[in-house]
């Protein structure tokens, strides 16, 4: 058994060529192996987001504060709240983040495929989050 301490591990912000705004990211486990999961609790500050991106096994989103939204490509944005859990299935383009007052942390989980665990695209452009978030919000 092992015990990783809150607050042992450095937070470090959200790679700017995946994320937009402000984001810190805190680890909080990556599994030895056999095992390929690995997780992290993500915060956006307000308007902040991850690019376009996909995951070869999937991932699970836990809303733990805040208010943020999430859209898979093809469908209407949605607004997610403490307590909801978002689950990606394996190769579906999404985005999240937080809503545009409203900061939003999440732990995400997700597992590796060979090495990999998520595949970069596109970021959503700022006229694309603000579209979301009038659609999602209701503004």
């Amino acid at each position: 058994m092992e015990i990783r301490r809150s607050g042992s591990q450095p937070s470090t912000a959200g790679p700017t060529e995946y994320f937009s705004g402000s984001v810190r990211i805190d680890p909080l486990f990556q599994s030895a192996a056999p095992a390929r999961a690995a997780g992290a609790q993500v915060t956006f500050e307000p308007r902040a987001r991850t690019a376009w991106h996909t995951h070869p096994l999937g991932q699970t989103l836990i809303v733990v504060s805040g208010l943020g939204l999430t859209q898979c490509w093809g469908k209407p944005p949605v607004v997610i709240r403490p307590g909801d859990v978002i689950s990606c299935a394996p190769g579906e383009k999404h985005w999240h983040g937080a809503s545009p007052g409203t900061a939003m942390s999440h732990i995400a989980i997700q597992e590796a495929l060979n090495g990999k665990m998520v595949d970069w695209l596109e970021k959503v452009s700022d006229a694309d989050y603000e579209a979301a978030a009038a659609s999602a919000l209701g503004a």
